[in-house]
């Protein structure tokens, strides 16, 4: 696999870059949030200590091509909003799954949406995925909108996949073929 340590993805007003260690403070405001942290499979963070081994593990596996994790950096202010991913790879048969998280300040304004077509387009494009999937909590509607918006399809339901803090949830797992990706571009990218 490649190194994607010194990827950068431009799209109209972020920069998707590799995280930095003064990332730490603003991954913090992330994934310290009770509301990001909802449907997530793990519970909120609750030290600075977390986000710098989160950091220390990512740049790791970014070197070694193990996962492709870009920090959503907000050209008009240069802040750190956000982080979008491909892990998981399957190389023999050309997978990935997706993941992101948005600080909840920046939830509504299409930031999500602007990333995510420039990392499946990237993973299909130049990492020749075939195929792209994404486990999304049932009850987290406005996740699945931005994977439908994309073109995933919901292909299956798991039940109690995931507990977290004691509670029980479920899985709704998405996909996006290349095939439908590439006959949906148009729709994908308005």
């Amino acid at each position: 696999m490649r190194a994607f340590d010194s990827l950068t993805l431009p799209t109209q007003r972020l920069l998707l870059r590799p995280l930095r260690a003064s990332d730490a403070e603003a991954l913090m405001a992330i994934f310290s949030d009770p509301a990001v942290m909802r449907y997530w499979s793990s519970a909120p963070w609750s030290s600075i200590e977390q986000a710098r081994a989160f950091v220390d593990r990512d740049l790791e596996a970014m070197a070694s091509g193990e996962s492709l994790r870009l920090g959503l950096e907000r050209m008009a202010d240069h802040q750190l909003i956000g982080q979008c991913t491909l892990f998981s790879f399957s190389q023999p048969c050309r997978r990935a799954e997706i993941g992101y998280s948005l600080l909840h300040s920046a939830w509504g304004h299409g930031y999500m949406h602007e990333a995510l077509k420039v990392l499946v387009s990237f993973g299909f494009d130049v990492l020749c995925l075939n195929r792209i999937e994404a486990d999304i909590d049932p009850r987290n509607g406005p996740s699945a909108s931005s994977v439908e918006r994309l073109g995933f399809r919901k292909e299956g339901h798991l039940r109690e996949r995931w507990i977290v803090d004691g509670e029980v949830s479920d899985s709704a797992l998405y996909g996006l073929l290349l095939r439908d990706w590439q006959a949906a571009v148009p729709a994908a990218t308005a």
